[in-house]
C-alpha cells in the first residue's frame, strides 16, 4: 500500500480505476509460547506477552518514547490493546498492550482475505450449495446468500468486506476446501507472518473458545493484506451492488435484481451521525461480537504518512467509540510522524526475515520511557508524549462524502518489496 514516494525506495504504480468504480456503483525466538486451542482472553494484560517486533513491545502499558515536539497521547484511549504504527517503514511509534492475546472478531477476516484471496479469480462463478452454509453461526452478520443461487468470487469478496457476511466466508472457505482446510492455513499463514498471538478456530472471526489474537498481529494481517491489489480495492469501497435472488416480477418474467451493500466501516461510510468519514481513511476491517467487543483496523494518509491503526475492546461502551478512539490515535500519528522514535517494528513474513538483514527497529525502544507499566512509568505520565508507526505499503487516496475519491494521481503507490528494519 503506498505512501508518496520516498528517496531510495523503489515503487510500482497500480491503477485504481476499478476501485473507484465500485465505489460508484455502489523477532521470532522471543515470542512468548505459542497458544493453545484452549486459551482464553484474560480480564487484565499478562505479566509476560511476546516480544515479536522488539522488547518493549512485551511490556504491559503504554510505551512510547518522550521527546521535545513530540504530542501528547490522547487521554480518552480505553482500549485495552491497541497499536499505532508506520505503514510503510513498519515502525512502531507507540502501542499500548500490543501483544495482548484477545478475541478478534471479523477482524480475522484480513488474514482469512490475505490467506483465500489468491486462491481465485474474481471473474470465477460459484453455485451455492445448501453444504456451503453449514455452520454459519446464529447472530451472525451475513450479506444475504441465498441457496441455488450463482456468484462471482468477486461478488463473495464484497460480501465479506463490505458487510462482514459470515455467509460469504463460508462460501469461500467452502470452495477452498473446507472450514476445517481454511483454517489450518489461516494459522499456517499467521505463522509465516509471524503472527504468533494468533490461533484461528474460525474462519470468519465468531466466538469461539480459544480463538485469539492481537493488536500487534492484526496489524500484520493489514499490512500483508494491503500489498494485494483486489484486498486494497475491497477494503476500500465504500458501497457496491450485490446480487438478490432470481424471482419473477410482475410480468411473471424471471429477474435477478441487485441491491445496494455498503461498507460497515464507519470512518469509511460515515454512515453514522457520530462518526465522520476520517479524512485519508482507506480500510480496512471492523468487529464486534459478545465476546470481543469492539476491534478495528484502519488505515489512513496525510501530509504524506500513511498509518495504521489497531484497536481492541475499548473499555468504555460510548456508541462507535472503537472508531472514534481509533481516529484519536490516527491524529496523534499523523502530528507525531518523524518526530518521535520508535518503541519497536512490525517484522516482516519469516520467509523474507531469513534473507534479510535484522532491522534496528526492534530495539530502538531500549532505555527510554513508558507511559505505564514500566521502571519508568511515573516519569513518563508526568511529560506524556508519544508516538506511532507500522506498515510496508501506501495508499493514494482519500475518502470524501461517503464516495472514494482518488489522490495523488488517481493511483496506489505499492512497494515491490517488504520493507526490512528501520528507515534511513
Amino acid at each position: 500500500m503506498p505512501a508518496p514516494r520516498r528517496t531510495g525506495r523503489r515503487s510500482l504504480l497500480v491503477t485504481s480505476a476499478t476501485l473507484l468504480s465500485l465505489a460508484l456503483t455502489a523477532p521470532a525466538a522471543l515470542a512468548a509460547p505459542k497458544p493453545s486451542p484452549s486459551a482464553s482472553p484474560s480480564v487484565t494484560p499478562p505479566a509476560a506477552m511476546s516480544t515479536v517486533g522488539g522488547a518493549r513491545l512485551g511490556l504491559p502499558g503504554t510505551q512510547v518514547n518522550l521527546a521535545t515536539g513530540v504530542p501528547v497521547l490522547p487521554k480518552d484511549v480505553t482500549a485495552r490493546s491497541w497499536i499505532v504504527a508506520d505503514a510503510e517503514s513498519g515502525e512502531v511509534l507507540a502501542a499500548h498492550n500490543p501483544h495482548w492475546r484477545l478475541a478478534p472478531a471479523s477482524t480475522m477476516k484480513m488474514l482469512f482475505a490475505d490467506t483465500v484471496l489468491p486462491k481465485f479469480p474474481a471473474s470465477t462463478q460459484h453455485k451455492v450449495v445448501p453444504n456451503d452454509l453449514l455452520g454459519v453461526g446464529s447472530g451472525s452478520s451475513m450479506v444475504g446468500i441465498k441457496e441455488n443461487e450463482t456468484y462471482t468470487v468477486h461478488d463473495l469478496w464484497l460480501g465479506v468486506f463490505l458487510r462482514s457476511g459470515n455467509d460469504a466466508v463460508h462460501v469461500l472457505s467452502s470452495m477452498n476446501g473446507g472450514v476445517d482446510a481454511t483454517v489450518k492455513e489461516m494459522n499456517e499463514h499467521a505463522e509465516e507472518l509471524q503472527a504468533l498471538d494468533t490461533h484461528v478456530v474460525t474462519p470468519d472471526g465468531y466466538d469461539a473458545p480459544g480463538q485469539v489474537s492481537s493488536a500487534y498481529d492484526l496489524t500484520l494481517f493489514a499490512r500483508s493484506g494491503l500489498q494485494k491489489k483486489d484486498f486494497r480495492e475491497y477494503c476500500s469501497t465504500v458501497k457496491a451492488q450485490f446480487p438478490g435472488q432470481t424471482e419473477k416480477d410482475k410480468s411473471g418474467k424471471i429477474v435477478r435484481k441487485s441491491f445496494e451493500i455498503q461498507n460497515t466501516n464507519r470512518l469509511l461510510s460515515g454512515t453514522d451521525h457520530d462518526v465522520p468519514v476520517y479524512q485519508g481513511i482507506a480500510g480496512v476491517k471492523n468487529g464486534n461480537t459478545t465476546n470481543a467487543g469492539a476491534t478495528f483496523t484502519g488505515v489512513a494518509e496525510r501530509g504524506g504518512h500513511v498509518l495504521l491503526v489497531t484497536v481492541m475492546h475499548p473499555e468504555k461502551s460510548e456508541h462507535n467509540e472503537v472508531y472514534k478512539e481509533t481516529a484519536r490515535l490516527l491524529d496523534w500519528g499523523f502530528q507525531a510522524a518523524g518526530k518521535v522514535r520508535p518503541v519497536g517494528e512490525l517484522v516482516a513474513p519469516k520467509s523474507v526475515a531469513a534473507t534479510a538483514q535484522p532491522g534496528a527497529a526492534a530495539s530502538s525502544g531500549q532505555g527510554a520511557e513508558s507511559t505505564s507499566g514500566g521502571p519508568a512509568a511515573g516519569k513518563a505520565a508526568a511529560s506524556a508524549p508519544t508516538a506511532s508507526g507500522s506498515g510496508g505499503m501506501g495508499v493514494a487516496l482519500g475518502i470524501a462524502g461517503g464516495v472514494l475519491v482518488l489522490l495523488g494521481g488517481g493511483a496506489f503507490l505499492v512497494n515491490r518489496r517488504w520493507p526490512v528494519g528501520r528507515r534511513r
